[in-house]
């Protein structure tokens, strides 16, 4: 099995119960064991102006799928909640973005691990930090460390 980290979001719909279904889907996957899961936070959307905020959070699973199949699996989950890509950073009723893979990098056109972009924003960093402080995200330090330097101002904890 492999550690996995995965960022969940969504603003349009009912967020928390989509977060919530999200989660029971993977739990239910074969070859996933949900481990933990984060408080779930509101932040403002990024992308185009207008949009609700979003709820966020992150879990980590244990998994025997490889990068690619779990992928799969976020997107076919993704695609049961309604997900319709036709703007990017555009709102969602569901987003779901695979962050790290304990000794698994990627850099294709479909999968980039680990996430580009985590290490910059409060809505991945505060929620994973919660999980695993003490995470080293490659190329940037520790994981608590990041999330405490970073503005995080709009990450707000949500009470569900």
């Amino acid at each position: 099995m492999t550690t996995a980290c995965i960022a969940l979001g969504a603003n349009l719909g009912d967020p928390q119960q989509q977060l919530r279904q999200a989660l029971a889907a993977l739990a239910c996957t074969p070859g996933i064991v949900l481990r933990q899961t984060s408080r779930f936070y509101r932040s403002a959307a990024l992308g185009p102006a207008g949009q609700p905020d979003y709820c966020n959070a992150v879990c980590v699973v244990d998994t025997s799928l490889s990068a690619d199949a779990l992928l799969t699996r976020l997107q076919a989950i993704e695609n049961a909640a309604g997900r319709i890509r036709s703007e990017r950073w555009g709102p969602r009723v569901l987003d779901l973005d695979l962050l790290w893979m304990d000794g698994v990098a990627s850099d294709t056109p479909r999968l980039q691990l680990p996430h580009p972009q985590a290490h910059l924003r409060a809505f991945v960093l505060v929620p994973l930090a919660d999980l695993l402080p003490n995470l080293e995200w490659p190329g940037h330090g520790r994981v608590a460390a990041l999330a405490a330097s970073i503005d995080r101002d709009g990450v707000v904890p949500l009470n569900d």
